[in-house]
């Protein structure tokens, strides 16, 4: 694209503006101009700080200013509600600058009834929204009225939707927008695009071309891996050792975020830095599992300047613009390059200056796994999660929504299904099978009225069975599943917040746990909400964990960790106790290489209590460790090695046996994803997990109803039933194809162990060793605290004093938490 000139590209009012604020337009703004008066599509990828929002915005802007007109102009859809309420703060500059009669808003899940109904009615010019709420708007009846003068959606974060099941939602409803409005342009945004031409394919409407623009490179990012003064654990992920170290940088920065890798994690890192706050700086804590009034305050704190630091998850990962924050710190490894570029760019979020990090790992592996990280953010080269097919309980939860708003024709809706990219190679056959299960239920479960959700008219047009569908479908719609939670609530009175269920159950009255950066006391649970008081101190608090919080390494960057191991040149860098650990496991054993996988063989005990342990360093995530221990273990069961149990971590798995293993490469065949794999996910409780989220997406198994919430415990006796009744019956329904396909990519992540086995055949080195190497310590003292069977192990935490000391070093420290 030709370079333009932006004075003569620019209407005199927004030059003006530009100039009172001594800037100019960047080239890519400009260049996103010129695509939306070329009328064409337009993904964006540049360098958080860039001005990509204004970017996106800007024709909008433009067009609105140059020709006022009343309806919905512009969607802006966010991956966050706090994004999009950030945004929309960050428009009313330019706007009211201006004078520009342009109106903006948000609408999300927290935005009032009564507002949601006047939007209907009189919509902004401007409407920021999230996939969820926009999937609700195009369900109402008045859905073409609303939409058909739309001209532009800006998608933020596009890197954030696309291989998700939220992405898939969104580009069904695209589809939809796309018919009713036909001259709609797409806009994406986004800093870390690691494949563009498959976002590309996933943001064009079926084939329709798409201008690419790029941002000019930021400044390369200050990235800083920090050592301890304290000595280094060995396992453990929390990072709580560094927090002496966090605060004093805290305390040398103007503004920090310090984010963390899960809601317990941040709980327990805001406490910690609490009780280091003897000058009372102000610290704010801020996750999902928070209220809103909560998250809100925190928010209008940071973009006021009146907090110091603030501990996040990822709910502050993506677009948020604090631009007094100079210090971004992870705790504990980011699990990913982009994850970790995205969260650095919180820090000085202006174009021209780097931003500045630092990182604290939590174990000897995680200083490995930062520094790959700090290298890949250094080289660019990003990763994450590949693009899938559509989701079949995505796109039945869709088809009903649209029945919802004015109905259709199968073959009309086949038609504009197919231009969304995910669903682009969907057959008709499945297309068919799906809408028949939305429809009826499919075979097993059609002789039930309840699930008879659609009715056709006699021209073929579907259309809702009764009201009560469509009322059902707005209350559950969605496809964001979490467990089921129980409110939090100060006596009978102010609500913190929500925990889930499974925490809830097992506490007894007077048990305290840590929650909103705050000691409580557990007194009882009164319907759905679990009543508590301010603790007063002592004891051993306990701290709620969330059901699928813990991210996994990524495929790219875990190359780079064995890349990393192999490289010793490179050694220097790492602090000398991880230096010595490396050194130590070259002498007595080998280290994992590039290619190939190492396995390690040891005994531990001695007589009748001795345990044998078989080690592997596959570096394929938690998520994938799990599935493959499992797998392990039941072909050690047949082969009568008498697996005991089994742990695993991102980067190595130990299963123990009362017998040895000796033929590793039939362990670790291919051909354990298959009959195994297959009786394995027949039993596995994790598979029925799968079912229960698939079915409460399709709408089969519902939530909430008016006045009422269904227990946990109720939804999944429900789901249970009905897994069991497919698998007997119709062992080929929709529901459960896309529990499978779940499983390929979710908790399981059969995808990413299939593609390591395929990789390491013929390339395994087994090492038969008399004791515990050192690389293995780290492993065996999660056991107790990891493990996913019910072995028994008391020995061998008994004896966790003496691992370290085994396998070559002195007296072992403590293990962080």
């Amino acid at each position: 694209m030709a370079p333009l000139d932006a004075p003569k590209v620019l209407p005199a009012a927004f030059a003006t503006w530009f100039d009172g604020r001594g800037w100019a337009p960047h080239a890519h703004q400009l260049g996103m101009l010129a695509a939306a008066r070329a009328g064409s599509h337009a993904l964006l990828i540049a360098p958080t700080g860039g001005g990509k929002t204004l970017a996106g915005f800007l024709p909008t802007l433009i067009d609105l200013a140059e020709t006022p007109r009343r309806g919905l102009h512009t969607l802006y859809v966010s991956p966050l509600k706090a994004l999009a309420v950030d945004i929309a703060r960050n428009l009313e500059a330019p706007i009211s600058e201006m004078a520009l009669d342009i109106s903006c808003e948000t609408r999300t899940g927290d935005t009032p009834n009564h507002k949601r109904q006047r939007q209907r009615q009189k919509p902004p010019n401007i409407l920021m929204t999230t996939p969820e709420s926009l999937s609700l708007l195009l369900s109402f009846a008045d859905a073409p009225r609303l939409f058909r003068n739309l001209k532009c959606v800006v998608i933020d974060e596009l890197h954030s939707f696309a291989p998700t099941k939220r992405g898939d939602l969104l580009a069904l409803a695209l589809g939809r927008l796309q018919t009713l409005a036909p001259g709609c342009r797409r806009v994406g945004l986004s800093a870390t695009i690691h494949d563009e031409p498959g976002f590309t394919r996933w943001l064009a409407p079926a084939d329709d071309p798409v201008t690419l623009v790029h941002g000019a490179p930021a400044p390369d990012p200050v990235i800083q891996v920090r050592a301890p003064n304290a000595r280094i654990p060995w396992s453990g992920h929390m990072a709580l050792h560094n927090l002496p170290e966090v605060y004093r940088a805290i305390t040398e920065h103007e503004t920090t975020i310090v984010f963390v890798n899960t809601r317990a994690q941040a709980e327990l890192v805001f406490r910690g830095l609490w009780r280091l706050n003897e000058t009372a700086i102000p610290i704010g804590v801020h996750h999902g599992s928070l209220v809103k009034e909560q998250r809100r305050k925190v928010e209008a704190a940071m973009s006021r300047g009146e907090l110091r630091a603030v501990v996040a998850t990822s709910s502050l990962d993506l677009g948020i613009d604090w631009g007094n924050v100079d210090l971004v710190i992870q705790m504990g490894a980011p699990k990913g390059a982009s994850r970790l570029l995205q969260r650095i760019g919180r820090a000085n979020h202006r174009y021209d200056e780097p931003s500045k990090a630092m990182l604290f790992p939590g174990n000897r592996f995680e200083f490995l796994e930062s520094w790959a990280a700090k290298d890949a953010v250094e080289a660019v080269d990003l990763d994450g999660e590949p693009l899938q097919l559509g989701a079949l309980d995505v796109l039945a939860q869709h088809l009903l929504g649209t029945c919802c708003s004015d109905g259709f024709l199968a073959d009309e809706l086949f038609a504009q299904v197919t231009t969304a990219g995910p669903y682009r190679d969907l057959d008709r056959k499945v297309f068919n099978n799906v809408l028949d299960f939305v429809a009826t239920g499919g075979y097993a479960l059609g002789s039930y009225e309840r699930y008879k959700r659609l009715a056709e008219d006699p021209d073929g047009r579907y259309r809702v069975a009764n009201g009560r569908v469509a009322r059902q479908y707005r209350m559950n719609s969605g496809v964001i599943v979490d467990a089921e939670q129980l409110a939090v609530r100060l006596g009978r009175g102010r609500k913190l917040g929500h925990v889930e269920e499974y925490f809830a159950m097992g506490l007894e009255p007077g048990d305290t746990f840590i929650f909103a950066g705050q000691l409580l006391e557990f007194q009882h649970i009164h319907e759905m909400s679990i009543i508590t008081r301010r603790a007063k101190g002592g004891g051993d608090p306990k701290v709620p964990a969330y059901g699928g919080a813990r991210m996994p390494l990524t495929t790219r960057l875990s190359d780079r960790v064995r890349a990393a191991l192999a490289a010793e040149r490179d050694w220097k860098k790492y602090p000398t106790e991880v230096r010595e650990w490396l050194e130590k496991q070259k002498e007595v054993s080998e280290l994992p290489g590039p290619d190939g996988l190492l396995v390690e063989s040891f005994p531990q005990g001695s007589g009748t209590g001795v345990r044998h342990f078989t080690v592997a360093y596959s570096f394929e995530g938690r998520n994938a460790h799990q599935t493959l221990g499992m797998l392990l273990t039941r072909r050690m069961l047949r082969a009568g090695l008498h697996p005991l149990g089994f742990v695993a971590t991102d980067y190595v798995i130990a299963v123990w046996s009362l017998n040895p293993v000796t033929d590793v490469d039939s362990l670790f065949d291919q051909d354990m994803l298959g009959d195994d794999l297959e009786s394995w996910m027949a039993e596995s409780s994790m598979l029925r997990r799968h079912f229960r989220n698939v079915a409460i997406i399709t709408g089969i198994i519902e939530r909430r109803y008016p006045g009422v919430e269904k227990t946990g415990r109720q939804i999944t006796f429900n789901s249970d039933l009905i897994y069991d009744v497919l698998r007997k019956h119709e062992p080929g329904h929709i529901l459960l194809q896309a529990t499978r396909a779940d499983a390929a990519t979710g908790l399981t992540d059969i995808r990413r162990l299939g593609e390591m086995l395929t990789r390491v055949q013929g390339k395994i080195r087994h090492r038969v060793l008399d004791r515990i190497s050192p690389l293995a310590v780290p492993v065996l003292l999660e056991i107790g605290r990891e493990s996913v069977m019910n072995a028994s192990v008391d020995e061998l935490l008994a004896r966790e004093e003496e691992l370290v000391a085994e396998a070559g070093f002195g007296p072992r420290e403590p293990a962080d938490a």
